[in-house]
């Protein structure tokens, strides 16, 4: 059997999210990920933990351990015995720390704000995942009337699917991502050009309400913002104008079935 036939592992998954695969199994991996839908919602799921994580906490990542809490300092206020005891401790500590923070969700990184930032990372690492398939950029197409009450159910809030024909963009259909926090749907549009806009939908898990936040990453552009106890991102080509337009009009069609409950 050859090393691209063999079977792709569970850690050969994280490997490839990290950017730590072997470049002789690349090709297994991504033609796993190509044919198995579960798996690429898995590892996109993962690269959106990654992107909100470093969103948050990549800064903090960067500066100096204080003097007073250096491992050097610690041991040397004790000895023999103790001083294995603290420095086990600190390093056991160090490495829990970064895997709680792997589970963490988008609720705990503080203000909307930050929410929006970090959902915007991850629906541009999603967007760029999805975008590319052939075979499964989707799950379900447009023309399947569960579509909407299927993503609905499982993201526990109603999804929407705006007509942006207006935008030169035709509803392909959605998947379901599964978030840090909660499902994530994903909604996936395509232009005459081939070129695909991307809207995901999920829980912010707070209330209340933020600006358009606009990021871009490479040929990639993100709008996102918080409101009503949801988070959205419209990602695509980083072409601000159009992209605007496109998040107005997701926004306003919430908004106006708000107004229709009411």
């Amino acid at each position: 059997m050859s090393n691209h036939d063999a079977r792709v592992t569970e850690d050969e998954l994280h490997a490839y999210v990290d950017g730590a695969l072997p470049a002789d199994r690349l090709a297994a991996v991504e033609a796993l990920l190509a044919a198995d839908p579960e798996a690429a919602s898995r590892v996109a799921a993962w690269r959106a933990q990654a992107a909100a994580i470093r969103a948050r906490y990549g800064p903090v990542a960067d500066e100096p351990v204080p003097e007073r809490l250096s491992i050097e300092r610690i041991a040397l206020r004790a000895s023999g015995h103790w001083r294995k005891l603290i420095r086990a401790a600190v390093i056991g500590f160090a490495i829990g720390g970064a895997a709680g923070w792997f589970g963490h969700e988008y609720s705990n990184f503080g203000r909307n704000e930050q929410i929006a930032r970090a959902i915007a990372d991850a629906a541009i690492e999603a967007h760029r995942l999805y975008i590319n398939e052939v075979r499964h950029p989707i799950e379900v197409r447009a023309d399947e009337a569960h579509l909407l009450p299927w993503l609905s159910r499982r993201v526990g809030s109603t999804v929407r699917a705006p007509d942006l024909t207006a935008e030169g963009l035709k509803l392909m259909g959605g998947r379901l991502l599964t978030g840090p926090r909660s499902p994530t749907a994903l909604i996936m549009y395509e232009g005459a050009a081939g070129e695909r806009v991307t809207i995901t939908c999920t829980r912010a898990a707070r209330e209340g309400s933020t600006a358009f936040y606009w990021q871009a990453a490479g040929e990639v552009g993100a709008l996102a913002w918080v409101e009503g106890g949801l988070a959205f991102v419209v990602a695509g080509p980083a072409q601000r104008e159009r992209l605007d337009r496109v998040a107005r009009r997701v926004y306003e069609a919430y908004e106006v079935a708000a107004r229709d409950r009411n």
